[in-house]
């Protein structure tokens, strides 16, 4: 299934994706795509739904972030092979985790706001994972029975307050309307193997990213695992899984997002986003 959540920002309902492209209302099976809607056995109830019999939602709404109520937005840094090279980083021992603030989180389409005082925002096409019910010392064998989709995610990045402004990440990764997720959850049953998606990043037009999850250092049944260790993981916690080469700051000189900027990106099988950047008066 591809579950979503449509309409104004506040407002939104949730819904699911036919296979003729048409949005459907959930709306008298599930409150929102959010908490224990996204455990095992409401999924199941979801799934055997005729679409067809669902209403069917006119006209082109504004799509939401895919999924609400998240209390941990999880992000893993130098997850890439090849991204670790291009920042001239060496693969790390273990995951870098860091947290983006749920506050960031917007909808796929939604305006991107360029902080004050940035120079540096750039961009990072991720795999998120949501997680469906609560995990804790989980095994790497059992991880994928604790995830209940995956989406698109992209982590914006302002690089001088990431890493020039002393202090951890977190700064430069939680600015307002910095996490645009979706348009879908993916349900895992749609994707085969998570490792081997193609992912694509454009600005303007012109392609910088164009990688895979093929060359993720942790994949994702490590990375539910691993968490898990050291924090309960609940549903509608998302794991932003680490970006693929391509990153203006691993540019030649470095290039950064401007106010006027267009960027779109995508995974395979799970849709794509499109947002302009603005000036954030």
């Amino acid at each position: 299934m591809k579950l979503l959540r449509y309409g104004e920002v506040g407002s939104e309902r949730p819904g699911l994706l036919d296979q003729d492209g048409t949005i459907r209302d959930l709306s008298a099976y599930v409150a929102d795509i959010a908490g224990t809607a996204l455990h095992p056995a409401s999924l199941d109830m979801l799934s055997k739904l005729d679409p067809k019999s669902l209403p069917a939602v006119p006209g082109s709404p504004r799509m939401g972030a895919c999924v609400a109520g998240t209390g941990k937005f999880i992000c893993i840094g130098l997850n890439y092979s090849d991204h670790a090279a291009e920042t001239g980083a060496t693969v790390p021992p273990e995951p870098i985790i860091f947290m983006k603030a749920s506050s960031a989180i917007v909808g796929p389409d939604d305006d991107v706001l360029i902080p004050r005082g940035s120079v540096k925002t750039d961009w990072e096409v991720e795999l998120g994972v949501v997680i469906g019910k609560t995990a804790k010392y989980v095994s790497e064998d059992d991880a994928l029975d604790y995830v209940a989709g995956y989406c698109v995610a992209h982590d914006v990045s302002e690089r001088a307050f990431q890493a020039e402004r002393q202090g951890q990440w977190t700064k430069g990764k939680s600015c307002d309307t910095f996490g645009p997720i979706g348009p879908w959850l993916v349900t895992k049953d749609e994707i085969a193997d998570p490792q081997n998606l193609k992912m694509w990043l454009t600005v303007n037009g012109k392609t910088m990213q164009n990688g895979s999850t093929k060359t993720m250092v942790y994949g994702v049944k490590y990375l539910v695992s691993y968490l898990s260790q050291f924090m309960s993981l609940h549903p509608g916690d998302i794991i932003s899984t680490g970006t693929p080469p391509g990153v203006g700051l691993g540019m030649k000189p470095p290039v950064f997002l401007k106010a006027g900027d267009v960027v779109e990106l995508g995974i395979e099988g799970m849709g794509q986003q499109k947002q302009t950047f603005k000036a954030d008066e």
